[in-house]
């Protein structure tokens, strides 16, 4: 029989991490430690992280559900994907609590060539919103270590600053040195969105996430239609779980990309199943954290490695590792520019 406990823990952040929903100083994750009567010695576990203001499954009562849903899966023995589509932060926790007892408790949750320790996998250097000096010297720090590709978020602090921060950037490094990728939390309005964008497009960026608010498919569609610069939708794809309503998404707003954090968009089942409803559309896809712990992160991690085996193309969202003064240590480090697994061995 399958046992279930569940423990709570906030980890803190380094420096306040800025979003366009505000600032975040803290991180509520719970974490479900499975053990199976069969193979007593053996724990799988498993970060369930929603985050407030964001995740679809962010409710008063999600401390409820959470041991109720978790009591079911006790009784039933496995996962009731189709009845979990609504809770995605609580589904990836389960997965990954139940992928790592499946490989007899080790943090190499899939075999992969990353999983091995054979090769890394290439992230993006994150440059949070803030002041313009906080940035410029946020964005020194990444290119000195090492990133080839740089993502900003913007939408902070004004429109012009940030412009000039990237034309900074730009008059040192061109496209071949340095790929530019901003995200705008939707910080744009549909009125000022085109404009924005053409001024960004002056300097070679490779893509910009969620541009406008989410359900706003009209404006969104057309952003996708006319826009210089390749258009990615997240927040656009949070609460929308049902496969048909994937594919009305998709073919309705046609973007040229989508980027997946399995802890709001469906767990590894639900993103899983976005990525292929992309690529049967020839749309392009990334997949990132979302402030996890190093449990939560070395499982997406994971789970990237395999989503795109044998060899990942794109630099992917992975680099949130070094955010919590009180993270939880797992055998995960970044050289240069890609996260690499440093260990298989049981942590």
């Amino acid at each position: 029989m399958i046992h279930i406990d569940i423990d709570g823990r906030t980890f803190h952040f380094k420096m306040p991490a800025g979003t366009s929903r505000g600032i975040y100083t803290t991180r509520q994750s719970y974490f479900l430690t499975i053990r199976d009567d069969a193979y007593p010695e053996v724990k799988g576990i498993g970060e369930c992280a929603p985050l407030p203001d964001l995740s679809c499954d962010a409710i008063p009562e999600y401390d409820n559900i959470l041991h109720q849903l978790c009591k079911m899966v006790e009784n039933l023995g496995k996962i009731p994907y189709e009845m979990l589509r609504p809770y995605p932060s609580i589904l990836f926790g389960l997965e990954t609590a139940f992928a790592q007892l499946k490989v007899q408790g080790r943090t190499m949750l899939f075999d992969t060539p990353f999983g091995r320790g054979e090769e890394g996998i290439r992230i993006n250097g994150l440059v949070w919103m803030g002041s313009f000096e906080d940035m410029c010297g946020r964005l020194e720090e990444k290119l000195k270590q090492g990133f080839h590709c740089v993502k900003l978020k913007i939408g902070a602090i004004d429109f012009e600053k940030e412009l000039e921060l990237i034309k900074h950037i730009r008059q040192s490094f061109d496209r071949e040195k340095i790929e530019l990728r901003v995200d705008a939390n939707g910080g744009f309005s549909p009125d000022n969105a085109m404009k924005r964008i053409e001024a960004l497009a002056k300097y070679d960026i490779h893509s910009i996430e969620q541009p406008i608010k989410q359900h706003q498919w009209a404006a969104m569609e057309h952003l996708c239609k006319v826009s210089p610069i390749p258009i990615a939708l997240d927040e656009e794809l949070i609460g929308v779980n049902v496969r048909s309503m994937k594919e009305a998404l998709l073919d309705r707003i046609q973007p040229q990309y989508i980027v997946l954090k399995p802890s709001l968009h469906g767990g590894m089942f639900g993103s899983e199943e976005w990525i292929r409803l992309a690529q049967e559309r020839g749309i392009g896809s990334w997949i990132t954290s979302a402030l996890e712990s190093n449990i939560g992160l070395n499982a997406v991690a994971h789970f990237c490695a395999k989503t795109y085996f044998p060899h990942i193309s794109m630099p992917q969202g992975l680099g949130t590792g070094q955010l919590f003064t009180d993270n939880i240590e797992m055998p995960l480090e970044i050289r240069g520019d890609e996260l690499w697994t440093v260990s298989v061995e049981n942590v």
